[in-house]
């Protein structure tokens, strides 16, 4: 059974605390917090995730799925550290030096925190094969990374499906995530493309019924 990150991009703030306690009531198995720095991506997030990921910890003990859409990955990387997320999800295309991917990969697990490799649509999957071994799960982005409620990219599907194949024929153990586009409409083919992890925004905080909505994307 897929598990299902919720998304908080599109909670306003005047309803966090109470959007967060409906979703740690509704059971779903991460908090996706996605930060933006202006610079990788044109939104800026920063201080906002900062604020929910407080609130969050205060009333919640649901595991953090940290997504840094950013440029100065190390720096955002030890921001986040203190709260002990369950993963760090970092994108391959905001590191030049391959070395230095594998440095941050190490820095991650060496503080106890799970390591994600995230990649855009448009690049291919193949180039992040190398470090595979080293991480415990690959972020597949279903629509350009930046802002919520797109709809998702078809092509992307093929890229998770590929990436599965990989993974089975060469036993390696990692997780693969999907993010952007997911919803009751789109999560039966993404489940069939492999995925183990599905990222919701929308689809689930736009709902009537979290705990509802949660059941059937989980069930579809």
């Amino acid at each position: 059974m897929v598990e299902i990150s919720t998304s908080i991009l599109s909670v306003k703030k005047e309803e966090s605390i109470r959007k967060f306690y409906d979703l740690e009531v509704a059971h779903t198995d991460y908090f996706h917090i996605d930060i933006m720095d202006g610079k990788f991506v044109n939104n800026n997030t920063s201080e906002i995730m900062k604020e929910y990921v407080n609130e969050i910890k205060q009333i919640s003990n649901i595991p953090l799925d940290v997504h840094l859409m950013v440029s100065n990955v190390k720096e955002y990387i030890e921001e986040y550290i203190p709260v002990k997320p369950n993963i760090i999800t970092f994108h391959y295309e905001a590191i030049e030096d391959k070395k230095e991917i594998i440095n941050l990969i190490n820095y991650i697990k060496e503080n106890n925190i799970r390591v994600g490799l995230s990649i855009k649509p448009d690049t291919k999957i193949e180039e992040i094969y190398e470090f595979l071994p080293y991480i415990h799960m690959v972020l597949v982005m279903t629509v350009e990374p930046g802002k919520g409620g797109q709809k998702l990219i078809e092509d992307t599907l093929v890229k998770i499906e590929q990436l599965k194949k990989y993974i089975k024929e060469n036993n390696i153990g990692l997780d693969i995530e999907a993010d952007g586009g997911i919803n009751l409409e789109t999560i039966k083919e993404v489940k069939e493309a492999g995925v183990d992890i599905a990222v919701v925004g929308s689809g689930i905080i736009n709902s009537k019924d979290y705990k509802e909505t949660i059941k059937q994307l989980k069930n579809i």
